[in-house]
């Protein structure tokens, strides 16, 4: 299935059913009085976070979603019957925006979590509403209110622990296919990674993580070059980086790549250029052993790095478990610190139109 992470589409609630005007006419009670009942709701519409989808494709062929309306209500106080929610499927990781307003609707992270995105109309009242003691025949009735209609523009990020950064062919296809049991295309020409790929990593039984492989960054990615930056938002979730580097390639500089792409990031998002960030050195192996060292040093320097420094060989799988295990642990500290803070403060809030 092709790869789709923005779609825009219209949600239309349904109308509330309309209140009847009716009074009660029996044989033996000619004053019955007024019998109209009210109407029914109308459905509402739910975005709901579902396990299993990791595209929009599906709404590049159904674009409106439009929920049953309510039925008017009847004689003998007879209520109508309110009309069907319906449920829409999303993967989980989408982010929810108006297309009109661009207003944040809500961020759908957790497997069976649900969205309320238009809300349905409410019932019309029946003239049995407005009997009161000086008015005994009421004709009086009101109609169901309109449901809510709206353009959503849904975009999806996937959800991931760890994001690679890299130029195209440094390496990141084969270290995600050595660590995990994703298999993204290898081959020996760039731009083999056309669109994200995740992979589960296991350090032990009960111990794993996520990672995360986008296309290739090139230089004036930014302004459109190469596959551009447009899956560069896939990462924003990650809780940290590793920034690939080739250092094997003739005629290359591994630091002017790197700064290369330490430029598109920061043009495309400062708090993406911010994140916790390795550095993993990538083909190692095929560097003669008494130049290793000095090139090690030489990118550190060229780059002014202080972070962690990480050799490799992801075909070859030298240097895995460390890395593996590294990562392990810096991923769990920061979900113990993330659920730290989650329960010292107050629940958030999801977005639904009825408390507005």
């Amino acid at each position: 299935m092709k790869f789709v992470d923005e779609a825009k589409i219209k949600v239309i609630a349904g109308r509330g059913g309309s209140g009847c005007v009716s009074f009660r006419r029996e044989k033996f009670i000619p004053l019955g009085g007024p019998d109209g009942g009210d109407g029914g709701d109308g459905g509402s519409v739910w975005l709901c976070a579902t396990e299993g989808l990791n595209t929009l494709a599906d709404f590049r062929h159904k674009r409106t979603y439009e929920a049953e309306s309510g039925r008017p209500g009847q004689g003998s106080q007879c209520t109508g019957h309110s009309g069907a929610d319906i449920e829409v499927a999303v993967p989980v990781g989408t982010m929810v925006y108006d297309a009109n307003t661009s207003e944040f609707i809500g961020d759908l992270t957790q497997p069976g979590e649900r969205l309320l995105v238009a809300q349905g109309g409410f019932h019309g009242l029946g003239n049995t509403r407005f009997k009161s003691s000086t008015n005994r025949a009421p004709r009086q009735h009101t109609s169901g209110s309109e449901g809510e209609r709206r353009q959503l523009r849904l975009e999806m990020k996937v959800l991931a622990d760890v994001g690679l950064l890299g130029m195209p062919n440094a390496g990141k296809s084969t270290l995600i296919r050595s660590i995990s049991a994703a298999k993204p295309k290898v081959a020996d020409y760039p731009f083999t990674t056309l669109y994200p790929n995740l992979g589960v990593v296991r350090a032990d039984t009960h111990r794993s993580f996520v990672v995360a492989d986008i296309p290739g960054l090139i230089e004036g990615a930014a302004d459109g070059a190469g596959l551009g930056i447009r899956f560069l938002k896939h990462l924003q979730r990650t809780e940290l980086l590793l920034h690939l580097i080739d250092v094997a390639t003739p005629g290359e500089d591994p630091v002017v790549q790197a700064k290369a792409i330490l430029t598109e990031l920061g043009r495309y998002s400062e708090d993406l250029l911010e994140k916790p960030r390795w550095l993993v050195l990538n083909k190692f192996d095929l560097l003669a052993e008494d130049e290793r060292d000095t090139m090690k040093q030489l990118i550190v320097d060229g780059l002014g790095w202080e972070g962690p420094v990480f050799t490799i060989s992801a075909l070859a799988q030298d240097g895995l478990d460390t890395l593996v295990y590294d990562i392990m642990d810096h991923v769990e500290a920061q979900r113990a610190e993330r659920s730290q803070a989650t329960t010292e403060e107050e629940p958030v809030k999801t977005y639904d139109p009825t408390q507005s």
